[in-house]
């Protein structure tokens, strides 16, 4: 463990844990839409900007980005750092008009309004709330795999969808960006057996039947990609039932072991 100080209150780290990371743990709240502690950060979206006053680079910087080490000092609040955020904010107001993240955010620093115009798209499939901080396109490559969405488009014109805006083959309708998405811009609809992932494209996933109820409950290619995480002991019994199911099943077998029975799949 090492020491390094925030805002003048110093805090036990790991050494290379991010200074991000950090603050959060200590309750230091430095804003940021981009980061997830499951993905590598990057610094995309530039709102958790603090500035290095003792350190190997002393500056302004991205708090995410920044690492932990012996002796760093970083103050989140500066004159500097505060107009730097403000001015961000506005442009993300313009970005996504509808978010109420960002609308919450702006609040926080006073800001009613923005001096950047953009227009409001009704049909816009990612409602008006994305901010390209690309999180969605990350955890869709990085750690499921399946590459189903990506940037479209250069400059003012970026999207984030599907290749030519086409249902997806590869989609798993796990529902991870959304997840991910830190201004709730990727919607999804569950109806009877089908999952239909309204922001890219309307791509239709299959939902998996509960064996004993028969309520579709999960993606049936995403419960097939979890299946063959699992050990092969284990692939049939935890995915074949919905939550509900499972839950009475768990029960059901607890009894019956603190009374001795046999249990049977």
């Amino acid at each position: 463990m090492i020491r390094v100080v925030i805002n003048g209150k110093a805090c036990t780290a790991e050494k290379g844990e991010s200074l991000l990371s950090v603050a959060r743990r200590k309750g230091i709240d430095i804003p940021a839409f981009c980061y997830e502690e499951t993905l590598a950060p990057y610094g995309a979206c530039r709102m958790c900007l603090v500035e290095v006053v003792k350190g190997a680079q002393e500056g302004i910087t991205t708090a995410c980005t920044l690492a932990a080490a012996e002796g760093l000092e970083v103050l989140t609040q500066t004159s500097e750092i505060v107009s730097l955020r403000r001015a961000l904010i506005e442009l993300y107001l313009a970005q996504a008009p509808r978010s109420e993240a960002i609308r919450a955010l702006a609040q926080r620093y006073g800001i009613q309004k923005t001096r950047f115009a953009r227009k409001v798209r009704p049909d816009d499939p990612l409602q008006n709330r994305c901010i390209l901080c690309g999180l969605c396109v990350r955890i869709c490559h990085d750690v499921m795999g399946a590459g189903a969405i990506n940037y479209i488009g250069r400059g003012h014109f970026t999207e984030i969808n599907t290749p030519f805006y086409e249902e997806s083959a590869v989609c798993m309708g796990c529902g991870a960006c959304a997840r991910v998405c830190p201004t709730q811009a990727i919607a999804f609809e569950d109806i009877v057996q089908t999952r239909t992932m309204k922001s890219w494209s309307g791509t239709r996933v299959p939902l998996h039947a509960c064996s004993k109820c028969g309520r579709h409950f999960a993606p049936a290619p995403f419960v097939n990609y979890a299946r063959q995480k699992l050990a092969p002991d284990l692939q049939q019994t935890p995915l074949r039932l919905c939550p509900d199911c499972r839950s009475r099943e768990i029960a059901r077998k607890a009894v019956l072991l603190s009374t001795g029975a046999a249990v049977a799949d």
